[in-house]
């Protein structure tokens, strides 16, 4: 999703477990909401909603390329002028071990063909459903290198 910008900035939160990936200014913010993509920007109505394993696309600097972020999971608040993205794993796109999101992605397939139960399918669903993210997070972070 290409995120529309201005000028105008909100402050951006991106924080995980593991710690803070982003703070700071933004002016905007594309992540994978329960519902659909979310497209964010500065004045933006309130929510709150789940988010989905994807890749949150930040415009932080106008003259740099966005900044891509996988997450796991988790909440999205949006505020007027502050957002706050709560996910359960979050790794920038430049740090995930492509070969170990391949092989994630292989096994999850390969537990599909041969699930047993729906309980281990849905979670083999799961877990492609984030070892994709996490590839997609991978070449968009190649991308924005070039």
């Amino acid at each position: 999703m290409a995120i529309a910008v201005t000028q105008n900035t909100f402050q951006l939160n991106v924080v995980s477990a593991e710690g803070t990936l982003y703070s700071g200014p933004a002016h905007g913010l594309a992540i994978a909401g329960a519902d659909g993509e979310l497209g964010i920007r500065p004045g933006h109505s309130p929510l709150i909603s789940k988010i989905k394993p994807g890749v949150a696309r930040i415009v932080g600097d106008l003259h740099k390329p966005e900044e891509i972020i996988y997450v796991s999971g988790g909440l999205v608040e949006v505020q007027p002028d502050a957002v706050t993205v709560l996910a359960d794993t979050a790794l920038h796109g430049k740090d995930i071990d492509r070969a170990r999101a391949e092989s994630a992605r292989k096994a999850a397939e390969e537990n599909i063909r041969h699930h047993g139960d729906d309980i281990s399918f849905a979670q083999a669903q799961i877990e492609l459903t984030k070892a994709l993210a996490q590839l997609r997070a991978v070449e968009l972070a190649m991308q924005t290198r070039r």
